[in-house]
Parts: C-alpha cells; structure tokens; sequence
C-alpha cells in the first residue's frame, strides 16, 4: 500500500487522538465517585432492611407489652375486688379467709412478674426507638453525602465528555484527509492492537517498543517515502519521521 509521507504522518496525530480517547473512557469508567455511590447504594440498602426490622421487632413489642399491661390490670381488678370483699367482712369461715388472703398474695406475685416483664419490654422498646433513630439519622447523612459524591461524578462526566467531544471533533477532522485505504488499515489494526500506527523513532518502533534490526532498518530506508511500512513484531503501521535515524 502507498500513501503521502503526510497522510502516513496524519495517522500519528489519529493514534494520539485514540489514546486520548481511551484514556477518558478508561477515566469514566473508573471514577472513584461511581464506586463510592455503589458502596453507598449498598449501605442505603442495609440500613433499608435494618429500620424494616427493626420496625418490625417494635411493633411486635408494642403487641406484647399491650398484652402484658392488660393482664397487669386484670389481677389488678381481681385483686381490688377480693380486697373489697375482704374489707366488707363478707367472709367468716376461717378457711375461705385464709383461701382469700392466700389468692390476694399469688395475685400480687402475679402482678409483680407482669409489670417486671413489661418493664423490660418498655426497656426494649426504648432500645429499638433509639435504633431507629440512629438509623434515620445515618440515612439522612448518608444521602447527603450521596447527593455531594453524585454531583462530584456529574461535574467529573460533564469534563470528560467535553473533553472526548473536542477530541472526536479533531479526529473526524483528521480522518477525513487520509485515504480511505490508509485509513481503514488502520482502523483494523487498532481494533486488534489497540494502536493502529506508531512512529520509527531513533530505531525503534513505538509501538510495540521493539528496536529493528539492521536488516529491516536497511530496507526501510531504500524503501520510497510513499510506502506504508509494517513493523515486523506487532504489526502496526511504521511512520517515519525526522527522528525516525535512519
């Protein structure tokens, strides 16, 4: 294949203009912000699932202590009216007076036990409201600071996509001077390599990094300056430039 020494030189500007190009999309697609946001998504979803249980455990509570308040109020009622029934005088028979007293005892044993379990449960209720509240309070902070990181990635995207629109602009601008035959060569090989043209430099292809050998230096250099060269190793298209030394 034959091209102009200037549209061969061309195809150095359009592999910068790639690289650029990579390096920003590699940049977007790395943004520290991204993973904070997903690490933080995923912190939003735990604390979801921990308010909704421990939601949950308080409304199960709320159910128990209910139920335990009321059964302290029903021996608190058996008690009164046993009281009331002692204080009347209504009971002679000393056996059904011991039977009475000894019931109003139990009761108050009873009423002990219930109004220790629904302190404790008043206890455990107050944990978990606490909880809740710890919870609440981290959500609002942590979409704050979702709300600060996502506005951070937004401005980072918006630079980046400035950036890539300049330097697709330039290498359209580019692409239409060289030769469509040229140009679909090394589309090609940028499509398997990564880069579709490097430049010979003091020897040495600055592609795959590799200095020729003097064999195919001597050949470059009897070749005509409108010959499209290879680079034996990777393949690439070989610019020669000023600093080529040949």
């Amino acid at each position: 294949m034959k091209a102009s020494p200037q549209s061969q030189l061309r195809l150095l500007e359009l592999a910068e203009l790639d690289a650029e190009l990579t390096r920003l999309d590699h940049r977007r697609r790395s943004l520290p912000e991204v993973d904070e946001l997903a690490r933080m998504e995923a912190r939003t979803g735990e604390l979801k699932d921990a308010t909704v249980a421990a939601e949950t455990e308080l409304g199960d509570l709320s159910r128990e202590q209910g139920r335990a308040e009321r059964d302290v109020e029903q021996v608190r009622t058996r008690i009164d009216r046993d009281r009331a029934r002692l204080d009347a005088g209504q009971i002679s028979a000393a056996r059904e007076l011991a039977s009475l007293q000894s019931e109003i005892e139990s009761l108050h044993k009873r009423q002990g036990d219930l109004e220790e379990v629904v302190l404790e449960l008043m206890e455990r209720r107050e944990a978990l409201t606490s909880r809740l509240d710890e919870l609440a309070a981290e959500r609002d902070h942590l979409g704050s600071e979702m709300t600060a990181v996502a506005a951070r990635r937004d401005a980072s995207l918006s630079e980046i996509d400035e950036s890539a629109g300049k330097a697709s602009a330039q290498r359209q601008g580019i692409a239409a001077e060289v030769p469509a035959d040229l140009l679909k060569l090394y589309d090609q090989i940028r499509g398997t390599r990564g880069v579709g043209a490097a430049a010979l430099r003091r020897g040495r292809c600055e592609g795959c990094h590799l200095s020729l050998n003097t064999v195919d230096l001597n050949q470059i250099r009897t070749s005509a300056p409108d010959e499209v060269i290879r680079c034996e190793e990777c393949r690439r298209i070989l610019v020669r430039t000023p600093e080529s030394g040949l």
